[in-house]
Formats: C-alpha cells, sequence, structure tokens
C-alpha cells in the first residue's frame, strides 16, 4: 500500500507545540524516554513468549542499541522488542488514547508558561505515557521502522512533528521491533558523540535491566539488572530516583521510597515509590494503579487488578514475585488468592512507613505535603478497607478552627474541652467559605475546636467510620450538635436574650407561617453572630452531603430543614417584641409573617442555597428598607 499522510489528534499537535517552543533546561530527558519506551517493548515481547514462544526464535536476547551517524546528523535508537504494526503506529503516535487528556494539556500548558518566566523544568510529557514526542525537542524530522512480532510486513511512520505524519509499509524495517531515527536540528551535535550518549544512558537508564549498546563497536553502558533485585546497600538515592522516572514515567522526584522483600509462606520483592507531585490520572473513574508487577524478573502486566488498592493508586514502581507462575495470565490474576495476600502486605508495610513519617515531629512539613498530594485518595480505604482503617484515622490530617497547619485526630482530642465529648466537623468545597459559616459561632465562643473537612470523599468515609478512640464524629450543621455540656475556660460576656415567652410567640409564628417549608422552628444554642441559620435534623442527611447528591442527579428530593433562630441577635430580639404585642394579626401580622419568610432566605442564602423564589424575595426585601427609612 502507498503511504498515508494522517493529521496528529488536537491534542498531540498542542502537545508538539510546546515541546518545540518552550525552553527545556536538559533537552537530554528525551534519550531517557525513548529508552525506557525501548525497554517497555521488550519487556511486553518476553511476556507474550512465554506462551509464544515462536516470536523469540532465533533472536532471544533483548536489547536496546544507540547508534550516532555523524555524516548523516543522525541518532537511532532501536529495540528487537514487540514492535508495532500501522494500527499501533497510528494510535501510539498519532493520538493520546488515554482518559484526562484536557486535564493533562492544561497544566502543561500552564507549566511551559511558567517555564518562560523561569522555571526551571517543565517536561511533564512523560508523566503522561507520551516521552515518544520529547523526540522532537532535538529532532526536525523523526523517522520509526517497525515490525511486530509474528507479522511479516514491515511499517515506517515519519513526521516533523508539525501537524501532520505519514504511515506505509516499509521492506526496510527491521526483523523485529523498532527502529528509531531522529534527524537531529542544529546545534544539537552533542548527541553523536559516543561519549556523551554513554554518559546520557549512565545517568538515566543504569537500572534499565536490557542492556543498552552504544556506537559502531555497540559496548554496554549500563548495569543491566534489575535494580530492585540488588541490595539496598548498593543503590544510590540517583539511582533510585532515575529508576522512578522510568518507571513512573515521571519527571519529578520520589518523595518516599519503598524497597524491601517479604519473605515466608509467600516471596516477593517491592520497589516503590510515592512521588511528589500528583498524578493527572489519581482521580480518574477507573481508580487504576501503575504498579508493574513481575514474576521472576519477567515482565507480566502493569496495574494488575487486586495487587494495589485503589486508595493507594498513587504508588509507582515494580512488585517482583518468586511464588505466581510464569505463565499466569491477567484473567487468572484477578482470582489468585497468592495476589490478595500480597496486597495485604503491601497496603500494611506502606500504610506502617507513612505512619512512621507521619509521626515524625522533624517531617511534619513534609508529610502535610504530601497529605495536600493524595490526603483524599488515601481516605477513600477509611469506606473500602476495614482492615487498615486504625493506621487510616491515625495518618489523617485536617485543617481546622485551631490555627492554620493541619491537625490529627490525635492532636484534636488532646485539645478537647471539659465536657465535650464528640468531634465535631463541617463539610464543604471551600476551608475560608466554611471558616465563615454561621454554624461555627457558639463554637468557637466556647473554644471548640471544628475541623474542616472539604474533600467530597470525606461525606462517605464519615458514613462508615462513626467515631474515633470512643468520640463520635458529629457535624455543626446537624441539630444534635449540643454545646450545653461544654466548659469554655473564659466565659464571654452573655449577649442579652429576648425573654422566652416572647421567642416562643415568634417560633410558634414562623412555623405557622412557613409551614412544610422547613421542619421544624427553634431557638438555637450554637448562633452568637448571625441571627438564623439551617440546620439537619440528627437523623437526616448532612446538608453538603444532600446538595453534592442533588448536583449529580442522585437526589430527587431534599430533605426539610430545622431554622434555628439566635435570641440573642437584636433582629430577633425586636421581632420577638412585636409577636409578643401584636400576635399574627393585623398588618403588624403580615409584617412578621413576611419577616419570617425573610429570615428563612436568609439561612438559605448564609448557606450558599439557592432561593426557591427570588422575586418575593425581592418584594420583600424592598419592603422592609423601606420601612426602615421611613
Amino acid at each position: 500500500m502507498s503511504e498515508e499522510k494522517l493529521s496528529f489528534q488536537a491534542e498531540v499537535s498542542r502537545l508538539l507545540d510546546i515541546v518545540a517552543h518552550s525552553l527545556y533546561s536538559e533537552k537530554e530527558v528525551f534519550l531517557r524516554e525513548l529508552i525506557s519506551n525501548a525497554s517497555d517493548a521488550c519487556d511486553k515481547l518476553r511476556y507474550a513468549s512465554l506462551t509464544q514462544p515462536d516470536l523469540t526464535a532465533g533472536d532471544a536476547n533483548f536489547r536496546i542499541t544507540l547508534t550516532p551517524d555523524t555524516a548523516a546528523r543522525t541518532l537511532t535508537i532501536a529495540d528487537n522488542g514487540i514492535g508495532m504494526n500501522r494500527d499501533d503506529l497510528v494510535e501510539n503516535l498519532g493520538t493520546i488514547a488515554r482518559s484526562g487528556t484536557a486535564n493533562f494539556m492544561a497544566a502543561l500548558s500552564q507549566k511551559a508558561e511558567a517555564k518562560k518566566e523561569g522555571e526551571k523544568d517543565v517536561s511533564l510529557i512523560g508523566q503522561f505515557g507520551v516521552g515518544f514526542y520529547s523526540a522532537f525537542m532535538v529532532a526536525g524530522e523523526v523517522e520509526v521502522y517497525s515490525r511486530k512480532a509474528g507479522e511479516t510486513q514491515g511499517w515506517r511512520w515519519t513526521s516533523d512533528g508539525k501537524g501532520s505524519f505519514t504511515v506505509g509499509e516499509s521492506d526496510d524495517a527491521p526483523a523485529r521491533g523498532s527502529r528509531i531515527v531522529l534527524h537531529l536540528r542544529d546545534g544539537e551535535d552533542d548527541y553523536l558523540q559516543t561519549y556523551r550518549l554513554q554518559s546520557i544512558v549512565k545517568k538515566y537508564s543504569d537500572h534499565i535491566s536490557i542492556p543498552v549498546l552504544v556506537g559502531d563497536d555497540e559496548k554496554p553502558a549500563n548495569a543491566a539488572s534489575a535494580l530492585w533485585t540488588r541490595p539496598k546497600s548498593e543503590i544510590t538515592a540517583e539511582q533510585y530516583k532515575e529508576f522512578y522516572h522510568h518507571v513512573g514515567h515521571a519527571f519529578d522526584d520520589p518523595w518516599l521510597t519503598l524497597h524491601w522483600r517479604a519473605e515466608g509462606v509467600l516471596e516477593y520483592t517491592n520497589l516503590l515509590f510515592i512521588p511528589e507531585a500528583k498524578p493527572f490520572d489519581l482521580f480518574e473513574p477507573e481508580r487504576k494503579h501503575r504498579v508493574k508487577l513481575y514474576v521472576r524478573r519477567v515482565f507480566i502486566t502493569e496495574g494488575p487488578e487486586g495487587l494495589i488498592p485503589a486508595y493507594l493508586r498513587f504508588l509507582r514502581g515494580v512488585v517482583d514475585s518468586e511464588d505466581l507462575p510464569l505463565n499466569v495470565s491477567r484473567e487468572m490474576l484477578q482470582h489468585n488468592p497468592m495476589l490478595a495476600k500480597m496486597r495485604t502486605g503491601i497496603a500494611k508495610r506502606v500504610l506502617g512507613d507513612l505512619a512512621r513519617k507521619a509521626d515524625d515531629a522533624d517531617s511534619k512539613a513534609d508529610y502535610a505535603r504530601f497529605w495536600e498530594n493524595f490526603g483524599a485518595v488515601l481516605k477513600e480505604g477509611l469506606y473500602e478497607e476495614r482492615e487498615q482503617r486504625d493506621t487510616l484515622l491515625k495518618l489523617l490530617r485536617a485543617h481546622s478552627t485551631h490555627g492554620d497547619e493541619l491537625v490529627s485526630l490525635e492532636d484534636y482530642v488532646g485539645r478537647m474541652k471539659p465536657g465535650q465529648d464528640a468531634i465535631y466537623y463541617i463539610t464543604g468545597e471551600d476551608k475560608a467559605a466554611l471558616a465563615r459559616s454561621p454554624h461555627l459561632e457558639g463554637f468557637r465562643a466556647k473554644g471548640v475546636e471544628v475541623l474542616f473537612l472539604t474533600d467530597a470523599v470525606d461525606e462517605f468515609w464519615l458514613q462508615s467510620v462513626t467515631q474515633y478512640k470512643d468520640h463520635a464524629f458529629k457535624s455543626v450543621t446537624r441539630g444534635g450538635a449540643d454545646l450545653a455540656n461544654v466548659t469554655a475556660e473564659d466565659k464571654a460576656e452573655e449577649t442579652p436574650k429576648a425573654p422566652e415567652d416572647s421567642v416562643a410567640d415568634l417560633v410558634a409564628l414562623a412555623k405557622l407561617t412557613l409551614g412544610d417549608a422547613v421542619k421544624d422552628v427553634r431557638t438555637s444554642e450554637r448562633l452568637r453572630e448571625s441571627a438564623v441559620c439551617l440546620v439537619a435534623d440528627e437523623g437526616d442527611m448532612d446538608i453538603h452531603l444532600e446538595r453534592m447528591l442533588k448536583a449529580h442527579r442522585r437526589l430527587d428530593e431534599a430533605s426539610k430543614r430545622i431554622l434555628e433562630v439566635n435570641p440573642g441577635h437584636p433582629l430577633i430580639r425586636r421581632l420577638a417584641d412585636l409577636a409578643k404585642a401584636n400576635g399574627a394579626g393585623g398588618a403588624q401580622g403580615e409584617a412578621l409573617a413576611d419577616a419570617a419568610w425573610l429570615l428563612l432566605d436568609q439561612a438559605r442564602i448564609l448557606e450558599g442555597e439557592p432561593l426557591p423564589d427570588p422575586v418575593a424575595f425581592g418584594r420583600r426585601l424592598a419592603m422592609f428598607v423601606e420601612k426602615g427609612l421611613a
């Protein structure tokens, strides 16, 4: 067939434009990405050959070669891995076929802009699995010759990175695997020097378990042994970091490195990393992890279901089993009891190391950074995995009314006031908005700390985790948030309150006026500065959770709320006096009825809820302002 000219997916064109026009501090990372891809291709073929040995017949020794040609000014990176056919070339090199593409491109664009303003490193493309495009940092044209293992037809893909590519049949493709030819831009002759290529390989790819051969004499430039099999004492921090870059397709540094061997009934080696930066696919609906599973140094698959809990999906690295069968299929893995035991052991070890980090006073700021990145994911384990719940609760951190720093539940319990028996919290999307909530007024007045829980997952784990160390979790937006038994350290001067009988008349009038619009009307213990607020009854759904479910169309009808009034507020005192003197009759009765609706609408506005009848609200408000100015 003749060559086809095809256009890149829009996101790829944008990506290539960013690559071409951004100032990169370390262009040499392109070689790391291409070697990493070649290594993955060899790993995939090694696994496939377990059941199809003919795929590697006559050429079972995997290798990656780097060949500079100074006369032609080309650098060739070749491997004898799985290879690609036409469809693979179009899908892998012409599109970004992964969810979260829009978020990825937006973040990359922001980083590119920041780079122009002086940020040190902006290269994020490897993290999204598209490191191939980094070749265009140094090459004006890229050719890919490839033949898929087990197939006879070879293919050629070529592009200048400016919006389109061509793909067609080729007789010049390797017998198996891929050969990438980079036509270097002016000023990039550095990558034609053998010694320079060897130093880059040693720096970034020494851990690759497949030999990387450089130059015409094909001299090995890397150690070519699986890093996780080496003793920890022989591995440098730099080698760990570069292995993380390889296995995680990452450009940040690992926040934490975990390297251990599990021995006993099951034997498996783990080299896992917690990233310093948040991966782009962290909140994708599939919630897949990216840890690679090996069996006796043979790559099996990436992200097998059941190996890593979903709430630890930010982990990157490898797990190498000595006991799983080499020919285990992905389908068999889902039901393998050994994998379930490994999952438990891995989760316990990772959480244990995190707990040590969290308990270390010197690591407080460091752990806070981890929590800001991954706390929302870790909290998923609170309702998914009862076995690890106690450890996860110890790891939990939250902002609170106590100050600007994150606090632990242990910190909170240690600061509880005399008479306080519950852990109080408020949920919402924005900490600053929550801090202004009228629900907090009474708690602040008595010095009772309230946790700000701002992740969507908080509403769900609180449904299954009801207490910590015999202290119940209680929302301050519920009717049962009782402060009567809490003793304040410094008693503030009490605000004068309306007489009980006057308030009772106002409450009765409001109940009569509002009818089914509210579940109840009552005086408030929690309010100090605001006139009114809405609260959920003790057995009803929390206000923020209900709002979330309604927004996602998971709830048809909202629960009725309780309207609480503050008998110490000047407005309520005045309305109570009018209710006592005039009752529900006459012109004053109509005005009090309008006031009751205004109070309800005010409470709705404070809660961030839309008004059901804005026109009526505007009319009543205008009337009251007019009377006040008369």
